[in-house]
C-alpha cells in the first residue's frame, strides 16, 4: 500500500458507514485571452490521489461496511493531447493510482446519484460550496422522489476539510522528508541570491535578477514552480510585508529582504534572509538584525511537544520588546509594553504558521477556544521581523538612523520527540557569517 493509499484508508476509517467523500481536483483558470494559469492540484486532493490533472474528483463511498475509490477524471483524446499535454486516461487510472474504479468526468453527475442512492453522510469541503450546491441540489431532489421506492434521502452533510486539514496537520516520515527536501532546495536558492549580490558588478543590480537567480537555482534541484509568489525586496521595500513587485533597483546601503521558497513533489518551503547589498551591516542595521535573530533563536529554542503556539509569538514579542527599549525605540516598563502590545508597529505579523502542502497550510491553531499544544510531526514557519518604515518612525518617534529598515529572519522547523529540526539549515544567519560571505566571492 502507497503512502496515498494509507492516507484514503485513514479516512475511510473517521466517516461512519452509508458515507460518501467527494473532493476535487480543480479546473484550469483563464490568465488572458486562450492563455491559463499554470494549472496546481487541489492540496487535499493531491494528498489523497498523488493526481495532478485538472477536471477531476475524487469520490471514497463507504457503503453497508464496504469501501471503494472511485475517480472520475478526463478521457483520453489524441487531438487535445496534442494541443493540450497527456491525459493519464480512465482505463489506466485505476492501477497507475490504486484505486477501486474510474469513470469519465462527463459522467459524475449520473454515476454520483447511483452512488449516493441509501447514503445518509455527503463529506465535501464548504469551501467550495458554492461549486457542489448545483450537483448536490439535483442528487438530493432525485433522491426525495425516489422515497415511495424505499430510497432513503441523504440527510447529513458534512465539512470534509474537519477531518483533511487535521490528518494534514501532523506529517509522516516520508512526508517530513519531502519537505527536508522543499527546505533545502529552497536554502540553495537562497544562497544563489546571496552570490549574485555578492557579485560586486559596477552595474546596478534589480530586485528581479536576485529573484531570478533564486528561482533558476530551484528549477536546477529540481522543484517545479515557487511554492508563492517570491518577495525580494531592497532597501525601505522590505517594510512592506507582501511586497512582490520586485522591480525596483537595489542600492549598495540597502538591505535586501528575500522570502521565497520552493515546492517539491507538492510541498512547499519558505525562508526568509535579509542581507546587505554592499556585503557590510551599518550599525543600525546590525543591532535591529540581531534583535530579529536573537528573538528567532529563542523560539526554535523553545519548541518542542506540548508546548503552546502562542508561547511561541508571546515569546519573540518579548524578545523583541526588550531589544527596542534597550535601542531606545521603545520606551517603559517591558511588561507594560508587552500588554499593550508596544511592539506591534515594529513586528505587526505572527512569528510563523503551519507549513506543509499550502505555503500557509491547513490545521485549526486553536481547540476548544484554547491555543493547541505542538504535537510531533507537526512543521512550522518560525519568522520574527521588524520593520520601520519611515512613516512609522516619524510617528513613534524613532531615530532617523534606524528608518526604512526591514528584516526577516524565517526557518522551516518540525516537532520532533526532543525538540526542533529545522529543516532548512545551511544558511549564513549571524553577521559575522553574512559579512564573510559576502566577503568571499569563491565561497560556495
Amino acid at each position: 500500500m502507497n503512502e496515498f493509499s494509507s492516507r484514503r484508508e485513514s479516512l475511510f476509517s473517521q466517516i461512519s458507514d452509508n458515507s460518501l467523500v467527494l473532493v476535487s481536483s480543480g479546473s484550469e483558470q483563464i490568465r488572458n485571452r486562450d492563455v491559463e494559469y499554470d494549472f496546481r492540484a487541489e492540496s487535499s486532493f493531491f494528498y489523497l490521489t498523488g493526481f495532478e490533472e485538472p477536471d477531476a474528483v475524487l469520490c471514497l463511498l463507504k457503503k453497508a461496511g464496504e469501501c471503494q475509490s472511485i475517480l472520475f477524471l478526463r478521457t483520453k483524446d489524441v487531438e487535445q493531447e496534442i494541443w493540450q499535454g497527456r491525459r493519464l486516461g480512465v482505463e489506466a487510472a485505476p492501477e497507475q493510482l490504486k484505486l477501486d474504479l474510474a469513470f469519465d468526468i462527463e459522467l459524475l453527475s449520473e454515476e454520483v446519484e447511483s452512488l449516493i442512492e441509501d447514503i445518509q453522510s455527503v463529506y465535501f469541503s464548504f469551501a467550495e460550496l458554492a461549486d457542489w450546491a448545483p450537483m448536490l441540489e439535483g442528487w438530493l431532489s432525485s433522491q426525495k422522489a425516489k422515497a415511495r421506492q424505499g430510497v432513503q434521502a441523504t440527510h447529513t452533510l458534512k465539512d470534509a476539510d474537519n477531518l483533511l486539514h487535521e490528518a494534514r496537520l501532523i506529517k509522516s516520515s516520508a512526508e517530513i522528508e519531502i519537505m527536508r527536501k522543499a527546505a533545502q532546495i529552497s536554502m540553495k536558492g537562497h544562497l544563489a541570491a546571496l552570490k549574485i549580490a555578492r557579485g560586486g558588478s559596477a552595474d546596478t543590480l534589480w530586485e528581479y535578477q536576485i529573484q531570478a537567480a533564486l528561482e533558476a537555482e530551484f528549477k536546477h534541484r529540481g522543484s517545479p514552480r515557487v511554492a508563492f509568489s517570491s518577495i525580494v525586496a531592497g532597501g525601505e521595500n522590505a517594510c512592506v510585508l507582501h511586497y512582490t513587485e520586485n522591480t525596483l533597483p537595489i542600492q549598495q546601503g540597502d538591505l535586501v529582504l528575500v522570502d521565497a521558497g520552493a515546492e517539491y513533489q507538492g510541498y512547499a518551503g519558505d525562508i526568509t534572509s535579509t542581507f546587505p547589498a554592499n556585503g557590510k551591516f551599518s550599525l543600525p542595521q546590525k543591532r535591529l538584525y540581531e534583535l530579529t535573530l536573537k528573538a528567532q533563536q529563542a523560539v526554535i529554542a523553545l519548541i518542542a511537544p506540548g508546548v503552546l503556539y502562542n508561547e511561541l509569538h508571546q515569546t519573540a514579542a518579548k524578545v523583541i520588546t526588550e531589544g527596542l527599549v534597550s535601542l531606545g525605540i521603545l520606551k517603559g516598563n517591558v511588561d507594560s509594553l508587552m500588554e499593550d502590545n508596544a511592539y506591534k508597529p515594529f513586528f505587526m505579523h505572527g512569528t510563523g504558521h503551519w507549513l506543509g502542502m499550502d505555503v500557509h497550510d491547513v490545521g485549526d491553531y486553536k481547540q476548544q477556544g484554547e491555543w493547541r499544544a505542538l504535537q510531533i510531526g507537526m512543521v512550522l514557519t518560525v519568522e520574527p521581523g521588524i520593520y520601520i518604515s519611515e512613516e512609522v518612525g516619524k510617528a513613534k518617534g524613532v531615530d532617523a538612523q534606524y528608518w526604512n529598515i526591514g528584516i526577516r529572519i524565517e526557518d522551516d522547523v518540525v516537532v520532533t520527540e526532543t525538540g526542533a529540526d529545522v529543516l532548512s539549515v545551511g544558511l549564513p544567519r549571524t553577521v559575522a557569517e553574512i559579512e564573510a560571505f559576502m566577503a568571499d566571492k569563491t565561497a560556495s
